[in-house]
């Protein structure tokens, strides 16, 4: 019987602390970690693993598969798939072939992907699902760099018009494993190609969300990949023995380094079934640490504080005091400071009756998580501080790998968000604007050298974001430089900080400050349908005339007036909101407000509310 020669490749990349490239990581991983459940799905009432040793053969029949509908080395392939195990598998394809990963959200419309796969000029598509595959196929006799689709589910193509070739992922597979039966030089050639691959070679093109213009791609290499690796490895207390639960989407950045991170750590990832069983999820999986993004946390925070308002008698009277004592202890632990005294006796007494019921909503494990891509605001931070589950923030682009900086576990400072990493160096420029150096730091956009210039200059990156950085390194992000309002009377006025003290009530969904060239500040605010009529004591509203009818309450704008009004006293004069208005519509990434990292797009809101908001500024300041 044939058995398969030692992998050389394996020893290598074991021998090292770090793999070079990302095409040795699944070498690495498994000669390192072979363990059997590196990888899992939740799929209703079990957990389907998969362990280190299969990702490899998964990995290699996949590329193998791929190699015979023309992906080579340099070519962009593009994959088009909700988070699940596959999305990882058919990355890490793409990449030990020395291809070129372009990940593509699958909220984005037809047109947008279109948009996207002529622009990177891919050879071959993989989508996840027959409405993936349909969005590739509408565009596909516009493409004529496309060569095949692959599509990882079934889906009923029979009748259709092919302008392209559609392959099911296990007939790729198969056409691999019938390379590998030829003989096990087919594997040691597919370890030879993974270790041919270099640094300085492009990994991935990712297109930024384009909130004010059309998607750019960003041109990542090897070597962008595993600096920003190399930066993060120090920085969180992670190891085998960890559990990973992840739902965000692996298309952007900030969760596929994440997932690299933890295969380069031996970390057991779990993808959660689907954004809507993440409750049940957490339950099930038990993690020890996870990432989110604000939005997650802020739900979180509220979901638990709607548990304990709804407490009978007692015990909502424990929640209230208990909910206080973990906000308090949460500003007393920050820049790594600790509770004493009565504190720490109520700490330890609240722990004991309310929190520890907290911790095993979500699994009764849980270290600490990541929270990135938008600004996580301080009182929420600081209340899961005080329960014993800290949030630790990051800020980084897609530009940059993504992370540029990272809270210190040890010294959480609320409203930063940490110091920079061991290989990355920051500045303020003198408008305000932070710029970063490093390893981590993109190639350039794919086809726009003067976009390129534009952000390049001198070696350092312009990140577009404004801020300040402390003595002690610390990092605080404004506002970005783009979206900095300037009224009518010549005043900036800096809007997230602002938005985000307006969605502080867990009645207000969004809030978008409005003011550009105005004599004074304005908002849009969308109300949590749900939250309002709870605090109103009413039902939630079943059709969109109920929820009108809900919106339009003088109790409804009496209640957003007051949160109005408490901001309003935290802010200068010229600052200050004169006037709102209500909308009922929740942005989405399909209605287009939203980026599929769901950062609202302003432009798009003004546009589309350019009559309530003309109506506003008619009826004047008050």
């Amino acid at each position: 019987m044939a058995t398969e020669p030692s992998a050389g490749g394996e020893r290598d990349e074991i021998a090292g602390q770090l793999p070079s490239t990302i095409a040795q990581l699944p070498f690495f991983t498994k000669g390192r970690f072979p363990r059997p459940d590196l990888l899992g799905r939740c799929e209703g009432e079990r957990i389907v693993h998969t362990s280190s040793a299969a990702l490899v053969d998964e990995v290699r029949d996949l590329s193998l598969g791929l190699g015979t509908l023309g992906m080579t080395r340099g070519s962009r392939v593009a994959l088009l798939s909700e988070s699940r195990p596959d999305w990882l598998v058919a990355d890490l394809a793409i990449l030990v072939a020395g291809a070129v990963t372009v990940p593509i959200y699958p909220t984005l419309s037809a047109e947008q992907v279109a948009y996207i796969l002529r622009d990177a000029e891919v050879t071959v598509a993989i989508a996840s699902t027959d409405v993936q595959y349909r969005k590739i196929r509408e565009a596909a006799p516009t493409l004529p760099s496309l060569h095949a689709i692959v599509v990882l589910d079934p889906v009923a193509t029979a009748g259709e018009p092919r302008p392209v070739p559609v392959h099911a992922v296990a007939d790729v597979t198969a056409a691999g494993h019938r390379r590998l039966t030829d003989g096990w030089g087919v594997a040691r050639e597919f370890q030879d190609t993974a270790r041919a691959v270099q640094p300085s070679d492009l990994a991935t093109i990712i297109y930024t969300s384009g909130t004010t213009a059309e998607p750019k791609g960003v041109m990542l290499t090897h070597g962008n990949v595993v600096a920003n690796l190399d930066g993060i490895r120090p920085v969180f207390p992670i190891s085998d023995e960890d559990v990973a639960l992840s739902f965000l989407p692996l298309c952007h950045a900030f969760e596929r380094m994440v997932s690299f991170v933890y295969l380069l750590h031996g970390i057991s990832m779990v993808f959660a079934e689907s954004i809507d069983t993440v409750a049940r999820d957490l339950v099930r999986v038990r993690p020890t640490v996870m990432t989110g993004v604000p939005r997650v946390f802020e739900k979180l925070h509220a979901r638990v504080h709607e548990k304990g308002r709804a407490a009978p008698g007692l015990k909502g009277v424990l929640f209230r005091w208990a909910s206080g004592v973990a906000s308090r202890v949460g500003r007393a632990r920050t820049g790594g400071g600790r509770e004493t005294g009565w504190l720490a006796l109520e700490a330890r007494l609240a722990d004991r009756l309310v929190f520890r019921k907290i911790h095993e909503a979500v699994g009764g494990r849980l270290r600490f998580a990541v929270s990135g891509s938008a600004p996580l605001r301080s009182e929420i931070g600081e209340f899961f501080l005080g329960l014993g589950l800290p949030i630790i923030e990051g800020y980084g682009l897609t530009e940059t790998a993504p992370v540029l900086t990272v809270m210190p576990m040890d010294n959480v400072r609320f409203g930063t968000v940490g110091r920079a990493l061991r290989n990355v160096e920051l500045r303020v420029a003198p408008d305000g604007e932070i710029l970063a150096r490093g390893p981590n730091v993109m190639a350039g956009y794919y086809n726009r050298p003067e976009e390129t210039a534009a952000v390049l200059v001198g070696g350092w990156f312009h990140t577009g974001d404004v801020g300040t950085i402390d003595a002690d390194g610390f990092l605080s992000i404004t506002d970005r430089k783009k979206e900095l309002i300037l009224t009518s009377g010549g005043k900036k006025i800096a809007p997230q900080p602002i938005e985000a003290a307006l969605r502080a009530p867990d009645f207000v969904a969004e809030a978008i400050l409005i003011g550009e060239a105005r004599h004074f500040p304005s908002a849009l605010i969308v109300p949590d349908l749900a939250a309002l009529a709870r605090r109103l004591g009413v039902g939630p509203p079943g059709d969109r005339a109920a929820a009108e009818g809900l919106v339009g309450r003088d109790e409804t704008r009496a209640l957003v007036q007051a949160a109005v009004d408490s901001v309003n006293a935290g802010l200068a004069q010229f600052e200050r909101i004169k006037r709102f208005a209500l909308l009922t519509a929740t942005f989405s990434v399909e209605s287009g407000e939203l980026t599929p990292t769901l950062k609202v797009k302003r432009r798009v809101v003004e546009e589309r509310y350019r009559e309530v908001i003309e109506e506003i500024y008619r009826q004047g300041g008050h």
